[in-house]
């Protein structure tokens, strides 16, 4: 059985300023023995550029 994590990022200046946060983040799951597998668009703006997103991350139980 798999278990999931979902972290949400705020993307406003976050990955278009260069930030790399995303990454920390990604390596902390890691860390803890997750697996990335992918993102969810959780809030787009009017003109369709993405917002926020969840990080997605699993794990075997």
């Amino acid at each position: 059985m798999k278990k999931y994590e979902y972290v949400n990022i705020n993307i406003d200046g976050f990955l278009g300023s260069g930030s790399e946060e995303h990454r920390q983040i990604i390596d902390e799951y890691a860390a803890k023995g997750y697996k990335y597998v992918g993102y969810i668009p959780t809030n787009i703006a009017p003109h369709g550029k993405i917002v926020e997103m969840d990080l997605i991350f699993e794990i075997d139980r």
